[in-house]
């Protein structure tokens, strides 16, 4: 089985999502349409397990292009290939290190839920429900990493900052760079793009795939999906904050504990003191 390669996955219905009632959720994945990733993460959904397998069993990356077979066939997959695949753009940053610092500053404060900019080794919860989303869009489809997903790291928010800052990225050098890491062997990168890769698959005409897969449902995000999302993160949110005030009653407790102690150990010192010179 391959549904390893998309246990982490997280793909787009922008039809369904984006007649949300909510406002602000809209608004997210407008932004995200925007930023020219609508034919990567909304391109129709479609798996091929076994040859998804074949792929990754095989691959190896020479040139620049990666080179795999599937089937007995050979697969050659180039950086143009992809872009034109899924309309990706091939102008603008090609690396997120290149981010300006200014645009990662302005994006800390209009994505914080309190208004103070956002700390960038903080949780996702500082932020707004449609900003936590996007991590989540971000760290599951686009950079496709092992960890916890509740953590800001830097990638992430780079890549979200791409957003919600309209800075122009060149999603097909940074995507593709994604995907070779991936087929590189001893590459920590996890693997991914199940759902792109199937469909690049498909336009080979000798190629044969057999049976496609079911995409779970869960995996997609649509109206219903997103309002799951929202309920789950508003219920961890209120427990996390439970969780922290008993922390702080208990800590108070231990704290008033510990000054009773202290006072009867002064108490102690100071009367055996007093026997001490009354004996002199």
């Amino acid at each position: 089985m391959a549904s390893s390669l998309y246990s982490n996955a997280q793909h787009v219905d922008f039809e369904s999502v984006l007649g949300m009632d909510d406002h602000d959720m809209v608004s997210m994945f407008e932004a995200l349409m925007a930023s020219g990733l609508r034919g990567f993460l909304g391109c129709p959904v479609v798996v091929y397990e076994d040859a998804l397998v074949d792929l990754f069993e095989n691959a190896s990356v020479s040139n620049g292009v990666i080179i795999s077979t599937v089937g007995g066939q050979l697969v050659e997959i180039s950086e143009e290939l992809f872009a034109e695949s899924f309309e990706l753009s091939v102008d603008g940053l090609g690396d997120l290190s290149e981010m300006p610092k200014d645009a990662i500053f302005d994006a800390r404060s209009i994505v914080s839920l309190s208004g103070e900019p956002i700390s960038l080794s903080g949780r996702k919860n500082q932020m707004k429900m449609p900003f936590r989303l996007l991590c989540d869009i971000m760290a599951n489809a686009i950079s496709v990493k092992a960890g916890s997903f509740n953590a800001i790291t830097v990638e992430k928010f780079s890549l979200i900052t791409v957003v919600v800052c309209r800075i122009k990225m060149n999603w097909a050098k940074l995507l593709f760079s994604i995907l070779k890491n991936m087929v590189s062997a001893g590459s920590k990168q996890a693997k991914g793009f199940a759902i792109q890769i199937s469909l690049l698959l498909a336009t080979f005409p000798s190629l044969e795939l057999g049976e496609s897969s079911e995409f779970p449902a869960s995996k997609v995000l649509t109206k219903k999906t997103v309002l799951r999302f929202v309920s789950i993160n508003d219920r961890d949110g209120a427990e996390e904050v439970t969780g922290a005030a008993k922390k702080k009653a208990v800590s108070k407790k231990r704290h008033a504990a510990y000054d009773d102690l202290v006072k009867q150990w002064r108490q102690s010192v100071q009367w055996s003191l007093r026997v001490t010179l009354m004996k002199t």
